[in-house]
């Protein structure tokens, strides 16, 4: 297969599935990932893809948000893992914040009954989990509900973190790398994460290894400010040391 033919199919594949990954495409097409890598070179140059960890993603994805259901389903068991990992880092007895996420929400699932907690989040979904929950004292952010995550968003949520300070915050986010630090496509929900993390004494980021180098349009937080990422073990050495250089001590779950 020629190059420009290669370079048409990675841009097509790209447009379909939204991601291109490098070793799964330089299987199927018998040739060195380093070819690959290269081709893919020459299309984020003419626009049509940004490279990531491990391939690219097409341009015209990269402000697409996938509702709960979707993002739920998309590496659920990765997902699994990062929740019962962070719940050695929940405290306890004090006071959590749980953002918006699918992964925070298997947390919630998880929080035991025989601890004093009081949980504070956005979510409608971590919100519905915790309700009726022993043990868990429950406040609930008031704000703009955004359809595409069920977070609670803008001035009202805003100023209600502005008062808070809380043991332990756990944050989603949809991309993080050491030189752009967590990110996500929402403005008003990037605002939301931000105010997250002024208003917690101690930072955890749960978030898969499929959103390292996915970089987003806006920036909630630098890695410097993160104490804790949980991610899967899907993530390579060589990430991780470079995401523990920047800041945060990393768990692979």
């Amino acid at each position: 297969m020629y190059a420009a033919e290669r370079h048409q199919l990675l841009a097509q594949r790209a447009r379909r599935d939204g991601r291109v990954d490098v070793g799964d495409v330089a299987a199927e097409l018998g040739v060195a990932p380093e070819t690959i890598r290269r081709d893919l070179g020459v299309l984020e140059r003419q626009g049509v893809v940004r490279r990531v960890y491990g391939g690219a993603v097409a341009v015209e994805r990269l402000d697409f948000e996938p509702e709960v259901a979707q993002r739920d389903q998309t590496n659920a068991a990765e997902k699994d893992a990062i929740a019962r990992a962070a719940l050695d880092l929940v405290p306890d007895r004090g006071s959590i914040l749980l953002d918006a996420g699918t992964t925070t929400s298997r947390l919630a699932t998880l929080l035991p009954a025989d601890r004093e907690l009081t949980v504070i989040t956005n979510s409608i979904p971590v919100a519905s989990i915790l309700a009726t929950r022993p043990g868990i004292t429950l406040h609930i952010l008031g704000g703009r509900v955004r359809g595409t995550t069920l977070a609670a968003v803008e001035a009202w949520t805003l100023r209600a973190l502005e008062g808070l300070l809380v043991d332990v915050a756990f944050l989603g986010a949809n991309g993080f790398s050491a030189e752009h630090g967590c990110t996500t496509p929402d403005m008003a929900e990037s605002a939301v994460k931000a105010a997250v993390v002024a208003a917690a004494r101690k930072r955890v980021l749960l978030a898969d290894h499929s959103k390292y180098g996915t970089d987003q349009l806006s920036r909630f937080a630098r890695l410097a400010e993160i104490d804790v990422l949980v991610t899967d073990s899907g993530i390579d050495a060589g990430a991780v040391a470079e995401l523990e250089e920047a800041g945060p001590e990393v768990v692979l779950a």
